[in-house]
């Protein structure tokens, strides 16, 4: 009797002990979302899918790029703000913004953005372009530069048409970096504490170019996201060893951005 109490004590441990992995709402599941310290709260990382995560901070709530459906988000808060990086599908989809609860949240975009809204939304836009700051409901939001090199007329992102993002958050710098490549701007970031990195060939960079990026800029943090090119998904084990090698401080968060419907 007292070695099956034993075993049972041991075994509830252990289930206390080990990470959740995947949160399921409904028939949505998704990977467990991070907690990170600042200095108002915990900032939470729930990934959802390719380019869009969900932040929680300070009793707001930040929706990135919202794409893939609507019921990708039940359960979660209503958004506070909406940030939009650029015009494609897979990062402005009129869709599931409207199968969200949309109506007082702040859509934060691009001007080419703007222009592609549906009217009902453009009384809650507030636009930014490369190199300008909106402070807001606490936090500050900067637009930030993302292109394709070479910088070419047929570029699928040329530069100033999309934004990456740089939010201060209770004295943590988060940077989104949106559909870019290893471009100068994002080198010479200073003080990021929790890193979005793409990487997906053709569209963005490879795996490579991401993680030299990373080095150069050297967030505390790295998350890899949009990371499912044409020719499935990148290697994401490999963009953290290459991180890692040259900078073993760094932390590289691997999640899956791409989970089970």
């Amino acid at each position: 009797m007292k070695f099956i109490l034993l075993l049972t004590a041991a075994l509830a441990t252990l289930a206390v002990q080990a990470p959740a992995q995947t949160a399921t709402t409904g028939t949505t599941s998704r990977v467990a979302a991070d907690q990170i310290t600042t200095q108002t709260g915990p900032l939470t990382v729930q990934p959802i899918t390719h380019g869009s995560v969900v932040f929680t901070w300070n009793s707001k709530t930040i929706y990135v790029d919202p794409y893939g459906g609507a019921q990708a988000y039940a359960g979660l808060a209503a958004p506070d703000v909406i940030l939009i990086t650029d015009i494609h599908g897979d990062h402005l989809d009129p869709n599931t913004l409207a199968g969200l609860s949309v109506g007082k949240a702040l859509l934060v975009v691009p001007p080419a953005v703007a222009e592609k809204l549906p009217a009902e939304y453009h009384a809650h836009v507030r636009i930014l372009h490369n190199g300008q700051r909106l402070d807001t409901l606490g936090m500050s939001i900067s637009a930030i530069p993302m292109y394709n090199l070479p910088e070419t007329a047929d570029a699928r992102h040329p530069k100033g048409r999309g934004n990456g993002y740089v939010l201060k958050l209770g004295g943590k710098n988060v940077y989104l970096s949106g559909d870019t490549e290893d471009i100068a701007e994002m080198r010479a970031l200073k003080g990021i504490d929790v890193a979005f990195v793409c990487m997906n060939i053709p569209y963005t960079m490879d795996v490579q170019q991401a993680a030299q990026a990373v080095v150069a800029f050297k967030p505390r943090i790295v998350y890899p996201y949009h990371y499912r090119g044409q020719n499935g998904l990148s290697d994401v084990e490999s963009f953290k060893k290459s991180v890692n090698a040259a900078n073993k401080n760094i932390d590289v968060r691997l999640r899956n951005w791409y989970p089970a419907p």
